[in-house]
């Protein structure tokens, strides 16, 4: 139904408060269920001014074939590796993620993850309760304090991980290519930066916060995790990809790693069968590092608050192009 008003087609969750800002100016087609309905998003797109996604929705040079009316994506995270950003540019379709929102719910689960993997005590409820005392076994777990984190990536995620990181006791290194060794940030959050293969040797924990592009697939493969001492933990909650998983399973069953904590695969869901399945200190979660109750309401809100001001500054410039 035509309204007059531009057209906003949602693909996958979005907090239903940011929905309803969105309605106030637009036409909103909001359906949790249309990434998995690819033939009826399509057909949604063919009038559609705006699209907003998660993680799971493709924006490839395909989809945007099917909205010649699309100028705005809108991305409820800020992973942009399932957006065809050369395909967005060409077209002039401008793309916001949620830069900085999730922020916090990621730091926390990697200070909260390395606390448990470090401990090494917490997975032993059940047995406790079936009447067991694995007291000795459950005895030489290791205190976070005085340990060292590297952080990989020392993006602005990264830098609030080093924050809390440091403020349990922690020492932090880090690296990461794209930061000079003089850019303040490095002072700034107590953190000393260093070499990739220096700060994988100083570790006690390693967590990885880079995107998945071609120099960062496999980033941590077999020669990378012989490099980390034999109870050191792994975290990624950036991407899948970046850590050779089938490496991971191995050096957690020879014993050649202390734990690892995955929020991301290189296939999601991850596939029956996959070498990790059944490796030892081990958690896995479903990509939801980033989402807690106050992130998704941080994430909708932002990037509702982008789209709209996007599509009404793109009325006013039609409008002002008339009048002239």
């Amino acid at each position: 139904m035509k309204t007059g008003r531009k057209k906003i087609v949602i693909s996958e969750f979005m907090d239903a408060p940011a929905v309803e800002s969105l309605r106030r100016h637009f036409d909103v087609h909001a359906h949790a269920s249309l990434v998995d309905e690819p033939e009826r998003l399509s057909s949604l797109l063919a009038d559609a001014d705006a699209l907003i996604v998660r993680n799971r929705t493709q924006v490839t040079a395909a989809l945007l074939a099917d909205a010649p009316r699309l100028s705005v994506v809108g991305r409820l995270g800020v992973g942009l590796d399932n957006i065809a950003l050369g395909a967005c540019s060409e077209r002039g379709v401008q793309v916001f993620p949620a830069t900085g929102a999730n922020a916090a719910a990621v730091a926390e689960y990697v200070i909260a993850t390395s606390l448990m993997l470090l401990r090494g005590a917490y997975l032993s409820s059940a047995a406790v309760a079936q009447g067991q005392w694995p007291r000795t076994a459950l005895s030489n777990g290791r205190e976070a304090a005085g340990g060292t984190m590297a952080v990989i990536g020392f993006g602005g995620i990264g830098r609030l991980v080093a924050r809390l990181a440091r403020g349990i006791g922690m020492q932090v290194v880090g690296f990461d290519p794209q930061i000079p060794a003089d850019a303040a940030c490095w002072q700034e959050t107590g953190t000393r930066g260093m070499s990739f293969d220096d700060a994988l040797r100083a570790a006690d924990v390693v967590t990885v916060h880079v995107p998945l592009v071609e120099s960062t697939r496999n980033l941590l493969g077999p020669a990378q995790l012989q490099r980390l001492k034999p109870h050191a933990i792994v975290i990624n909650t950036s991407r899948g990809g970046v850590i050779d998983e089938r490496a991971l399973a191995e050096a957690l069953t020879q014993g050649r790693l202390g734990g690892a904590a995955l929020d991301v695969f290189a296939d999601e869901p991850l596939k029956a069968g996959s070498p990790l399945a059944g490796a030892p200190n081990l958690i896995l979660t479903p990509h939801i590092a980033g989402l807690t109750v106050q992130s998704n309401e941080r994430v909708s809100t932002l990037v509702a608050s982008r789209v709209t001001n996007a599509l009404l500054a793109g009325e006013h410039d039609s409008t002002t192009t008339k009048e002239h």
